[in-house]
């Protein structure tokens, strides 16, 4: 089970006016803990009030920079009246102590010297972050792999890790392909100008990514489903396409769930919880509040992070009866089908449930 531990700041690194990376040094015994593979996040909490307040930020380092120097950084951009964001990249002092979760997410995919692949990534704005990890790891480990990665911002100031996605085309210039897209500077090429749509996804689909072997796509809900939608369309095996959102929207829209039972306004289920080995039962209204808030008023244990449905730190299998989600952006169909769902996007369905946080 995830657990939170005070990392000292090494550093903070400015990237735009809006974005910084933030560098945290992880003493050798606790390497192991935040031991991460590419593509995962880190759950950041910060007392406010008699409440916390939790944001969950993409690991942008590599795994070889933790194993070796104990580094382990995070990409953050300024959002507006954003009290994490806004104190990461305007107040935060190296040497301030955070607590931090230890790695979470499935969003990634497993490095190996011996893979030989083509991987090709579109991610916009902030959702580089975690993006990044994956095309270093990639580069770093495997002599015989390619990555090709499209990139939207509004302009080049705007552009988070330019100078390092720079020098890893230095470094890489036969196995790493960049291209920069910007929605508000014109560019020599139509491909690199305006925002990455499915014109664009379709020419780099039948370009330069013709013979890719997985897709990674990270950034808001629109070009994350924009871009799956035409990989699809255009032959590409859904298995092979992995996302991860970092902004959904203010409306996002909700899974079509059943009505609740007739009796749900004077009675509540009965949900049996599993966690860190100790199981509890809570009583859960049918409707109101989710299943994760009924727990944490008892457990406040349990693992959560954006209580948004999109980051997956509140997973939990469901061992007996059965639950609604209001939205899920983080689950895979299969994990669907395996019983797999989202604490804080849950509402049971029977009398009694059963599940267990993984």
């Amino acid at each position: 089970m995830s657990g939170f531990h005070s990392l000292a700041v090494a550093r903070v690194e400015p990237l735009t006016g809006q974005a910084c990376a933030v560098h945290f040094a992880v003493p050798a015994e606790l390497r192991d803990e935040y031991a991460f593979a590419p593509g995962q996040h880190l759950t950041l909490r910060l007392p406010a009030g008699d409440q916390e307040e939790r944001r969950t930020y993409s690991i942008c380092s590599t795994p070889a920079d933790l194993a070796e120097r104990g580094a382990l950084r995070i990409g953050v951009k300024r959002i507006p009246n954003g009290l994490f964001s806004g104190w990461l990249t305007g107040e935060l002092q190296p040497g301030a102590a955070i607590e931090v979760m230890t790695p979470a997410g499935r969003f990634g995919t497993p490095v190996a010297p011996a893979n030989e692949r083509h991987v090709c990534c579109l991610a916009a704005g902030s959702g580089i972050t975690p993006v990044l990890s994956i095309v270093t790891s990639i580069l770093r480990a495997e002599p015989a792999s390619r990555v090709t990665l499209m990139y939207g911002n509004r302009t080049s100031n705007d552009v988070m890790f330019l100078e390092e996605l720079a020098d890893l085309k230095n470094s890489y210039p036969s196995r790493f392909t960049l291209l920069h897209v910007l929605s508000a500077e014109p560019q020599l090429s139509d491909l690199l100008t305006g925002r990455i749509d499915e014109d664009k996804i379709t020419i780099l689909l039948d370009g330069l990514c013709k013979d890719a072997d997985e897709w990674y796509l990270c950034g808001p809900l629109g070009l994350v489903s924009t871009a799956r939608a035409a990989l699809v369309a255009g032959g590409v095996p859904a298995a092979a396409v992995h996302s991860e959102l970092f902004y959904v929207g203010d409306e996002p829209p909700e899974l079509a769930a059943p009505a609740p039972p007739e009796h749900a306004a004077t009675e509540r289920s009965q949900v049996t919880v599993t966690l860190s080995g100790r199981t509890s039962t809570i009583p859960v209204g049918y409707t109101g509040p989710s299943i994760l808030d009924a727990v944490l008023a008892s457990r406040p244990d349990a693992p959560y992070a954006c209580k948004g449905g999109v980051c997956g730190t509140c997973r939990a299998m469901v061992t007996a009866g059965s639950v609604s989600m209001t939205r899920n952006y983080a689950l895979e169909p299969e994990e669907l089908a395996a019983g797999l769902v989202l604490a804080c996007q849950s509402h049971p369905v029977t009398p009694e449930v059963s599940l267990r946080f993984q």
